[in-house]
């Protein structure tokens, strides 16, 4: 079945516009009420948490009328991390976790997702599920009464406890002292708790983006921006820069001179780290088909490798779990230390990175040599109809003898768009001008047989 309200990271769109409006948020919370009753005569508890977002208040008190609505009890962090909302869902032993967020995009728009009560995000089904109920109806005539009814709790400290669990992730034979760090935090949800951590750790921390107003989320500023903190590290001639994005589970670093440090090198330096201390399982990192080819290579070096999943942090979660691996994320800087956190943390990242800087007494720009990024080219292409590609021979034959031509010094990967009719050409190789020349002859192809 295909999803018609959730897409790859919950329920997003334009704040007070379907489906982001709270008459939907109400209904969402009653359905995900329902699908999280898990029997018993115990009463039943749901986390809330938001980022910054102006439109987080109206949609926050539609969640908690629509749970309480069903019986389930409510309990409201406030703005909060979304790793941090995973983390207090499971420590309080609460039955799902809800975080009202759009991530990185503009304060305008506004999301919905769910967290299971394990703290991972929820799978397929039970988010078709949640569908179901809301689209036909099913729960219009369920209305619990009198003392059935649910209720709705503040706790007050949950940043404080967030701190405290991301401060233990750290070595506890290390410390921050003698680093001097610029620290964006998109004036998002991770403003209180991002430099509070780093402080407590011992670092010179100097803030950017922690004066959020409802409006101001994301907004030339944070992982989006990395340029901005770049900036200041030079100025400050900072340590390094890091960069969080509005919801805080992702994670852009710059080193000592300004220069961008993805999250493909960010996987590669702490998988190859990793393995030298034998902490990565299987000696297998999972990355998503987006990310670069060097980073396969910078594993095969270290003696571990790559698999891979499709796009979406969620994907890479889930086939982690499955396979016992134990690191994962993708090139946008999401990246996934299941050995201390069931989903996307940027803090908790910046600290796994600060601690090889401090353990090795190395700067940032040589620890992210371990991987070198091949050349890469996207060419996207306007489809008129999404024709699977081998039913196109020409398209296929072409492909195959560029696939010849790499051999292991290069791959392609052709997709459609999830969202436009678009194809999308992505080719890395070691010469930049040939593979643009490679990735225009499949365009070419393509657009003869099914362009738009």
């Amino acid at each position: 079945m295909e999803k018609k309200l959730f897409g790859t990271d919950g329920v997003r769109g334009v704040a007070n516009i379907e489906p982001m409006t709270t008459e939907m948020a109400m209904q969402l919370g009653r359905a995900a009420a329902f699908v999280f009753k898990n029997g018993g005569k115990r009463r039943h508890r749901v986390v809330i948490g938001k980022d910054t977002r102006l439109s987080g208040y109206m949609i926050e008190n539609a969640m908690v009328a629509g749970i309480c609505s069903m019986g389930v009890d409510v309990l409201v962090v406030g703005p909060l991390p979304t790793p941090g909302i995973a983390f207090i869902t499971s420590s309080m032993r609460a039955d799902a976790g809800v975080v009202i967020s759009a991530s990185h995009n503009p304060y305008q728009d506004n999301g919905i997702k769910f967290f299971s009560g394990s703290g991972f995000k929820l799978p397929d089904e039970l988010e078709l599920k949640i569908e179901d109920l809301i689209i036909n109806h099913r729960l219009d005539e369920l209305r619990p009464i009198a003392d059935e009814v649910g209720k709705a709790y503040r706790i007050d400290d949950a940043i404080g406890r967030y701190v405290v669990f991301l401060k233990n992730t750290f070595p506890k034979d290390l410390d921050l002292e003698g680093l001097r760090i610029v620290l964006d935090c998109a004036h998002g949800a991770g403003y209180k708790v991002a430099p509070a951590v780093l402080t407590e750790l011992g670092a010179e921390v100097i803030t950017l983006g922690v004066k959020p107003n409802g409006m101001n989320i994301n907004e030339g500023c944070g992982s989006l921006h990395p340029e901005v903190m770049a900036e200041k590290v030079r100025e400050y001639r900072a340590d390094l820069g890091i960069a969080l994005d509005g919801d805080a589970d992702r994670v852009i670093f710059v080193d000592e001179r300004g220069e961008e440090v993805d999250g493909d090198h960010i996987m590669a330096l702490c998988g190859t780290e990793m393995i030298k201390t034998g902490e990565l399982k299987k000696k297998t990192v999972v990355a998503t088909v987006m990310s670069n080819m060097g980073l396969e290579i910078a594993m095969k070096k270290a003696g571990g490798k790559v698999v891979r999943t499709d796009v979406g942090d969620r994907y890479v979660v889930e086939e982690m779990v499955k396979k016992d691996y134990n690191l994962g994320g993708e090139q946008s800087g999401h990246m996934i230390f299941l050995d201390h956190n069931t989903t996307g943390d940027g803090v908790l990242s910046a600290l796994q990175v600060l601690a090889i800087i401090q353990r090795s007494g190395k700067p940032l720009s040589e620890l992210a040599r371990v991987m070198t990024s091949l050349p890469q080219v996207l060419v996207n292409v306007r489809v008129r109809k999404k024709t699977k590609l081998t039913d196109i021979p020409e398209v296929k034959k072409i492909v195959a003898a560029i696939e010849a031509e790499l051999k292991d010094r290069g791959r392609v990967l052709i997709r459609y768009s999830g969202t436009e009719p678009l194809l999308r050409i992505m080719i890395e190789g070691e010469d930049q001008q040939r593979i643009s020349t490679l990735a225009e002859e499949i365009a070419a192809a393509v657009r003869e047989k099914i362009g738009a």
